[in-house]
């Protein structure tokens, strides 16, 4: 009896499960640290072992004035393009910048290692592991030697930390891409179809720094600052009873990610730098959001002599919501993670955001879906020891792999 698709599918993944492993640990081994985001190193090191597969990369490199605007050092962009024959290209695009370590590992950040069936490493889980999960899919694809109609672009980028512009959003801009479908890696083996927004903005209050001995020769900064952020969090009381309407996602909410300010301890501030936060829910509307919150901040800091605002926008990532025709990945990657993983996975939203919006702003339906647990927080992702199960990355490949056969099989 002749195996069907799937189960070669399957049976090619375990036997090349061992080099789709080794891959991981080499991309994990060298750092993406965003900040400061010097990622070319990566992207050369990975197009090198891309090549191992016979799969040419194409490298698109940032000119570096507008990398170092955008805040990070370097990035290059990876393209892979396999075409079969006319037909829907999907295109499957992870990327490669990550935040910095932190503290409180007990495994190396950058070792790869594996323990009880967990392989460590900074980005392990979000989202390096997914430039193995959609490489291996597409080799295990192509290994059928079945007719296949349409084509695969493996998109390989380094700004997703900031936004995606640099990344997805520079490559769809210039027609370098151009999918009819988009999966974009995922953190969790959930099918997500919809996210948070997310706006972010730079608050730095102006003062007049003075010896604390004398104060009153002084305009403290970080008094009114603290004026500000008894504003924000409070603003959080009403952003909790707003609630989204799409599974999976909560509320909108703000939170103040970093504080910088003053000189010395006897030293009235004369200057506090804040970076903000905050999530959007679908329903809402980014422009009333920004203008809202920059009324808020404006509120706070009125009244007192000798203070000024300057608000700054970091970032802006509207929400993404389920597009028409997204359906065809929808359904096969919901069908196949429930026979794999073995329980029901259906369609839901994170409260996260992602560079996925910038496929669906562009009217390409989208899907998020790779390698992961059943939770983010499973994952330890952006936490100390941050890993990926390897088992959960082996059926992982297998959904993308079942589902790119499902929507490139040749209809003959």
């Amino acid at each position: 009896m002749t195996a069907r698709p799937y189960d070669r599918l399957d049976q090619w993944v375990d036997a090349h499960f061992d080099e789709q492993t080794r891959l991981l640990q080499e991309l994990v081994r060298v750092p993406t640290d965003t900040p400061p985001g010097n990622n070319a190193p990566h992207a050369l090191r990975t197009q090198e072992l891309l090549q191992a597969f016979g799969f040419e990369a194409d490298a698109y490199e940032i000119p570096t004035p507008a990398a170092q605007e955008h805040g990070l050092q370097s990035i290059i962009n990876l393209v892979v393009q396999r075409r079969y024959g006319a037909g829907r290209v999907v295109a499957l695009n992870a990327h490669g910048d990550v935040v910095p370590p932190g503290e409180g590992w007990t495994h190396d950040p950058y070792g790869g290692e594996i323990v009880d069936g967990r392989l460590y490493g900074r980005a392990a889980a979000v989202s390096k592991c997914d430039f193995t999960t959609f490489t291996f899919a597409v080799r295990a694809l192509e290994s059928l030697g079945l007719p296949l109609a349409g084509g695969v672009d493996l998109l390989f980028t380094y700004d997703e930390e900031f936004g995606g512009e640099l990344g997805p959003g520079w490559l769809l801009e210039r027609g370098i891409t151009k999918p009819d479908l988009e999966i974009a890696a995922g953190f969790s083996y959930q099918v997500v179809t919809a996210h948070n927004g997310c706006l972010q903005l730079e608050i730095t209050v102006h003062g007049k720094m003075g010896h604390a001995a004398v104060p009153e020769t002084a305009v403290d900064a970080l008094q009114a600052a603290n004026r500000i952020l008894t504003a924000l969090y409070e603003e959080n009381t009403v952003l909790r009873t707003r609630r989204s309407a799409v599974r999976g996602i909560n509320h909108g909410y703000i939170n103040v990610g970093q504080i910088a300010g003053g000189t010395n301890t006897n030293v009235v501030p004369g200057k506090v730098v804040l970076k903000v936060d905050r999530r959007m829910i679908p329903e809402e509307d980014p422009v009333a959001v920004e203008a809202a919150l920059r009324a808020l901040i404006e509120r706070a800091a009125s009244g007192q002599a000798g203070i000024s605002v300057d608000i700054k926008r970091l970032l802006l990532a509207h929400a993404m919501q389920p597009l028409p025709g997204n359906a065809p990945l929808v359904d096969a990657l919901c069908t196949h993670a429930t026979e794999l993983f073995g329980e029901p996975v259906e369609a839901c939203g994170t409260p996260l955001y992602t560079d996925a919006r910038l496929f669906s702003e562009r009217g390409i339906p989208a899907v998020i879906y790779g390698a992961g647990p059943r939770t983010v927080l499973e994952s330890n992702a952006k936490r100390a020891d941050e890993h990926i199960v390897l088992d959960d990355l082996r059926k992982a490949t297998k959904v993308v792999a079942r589902t790119l056969y499902d929507l490139l099989k040749s209809p003959d």
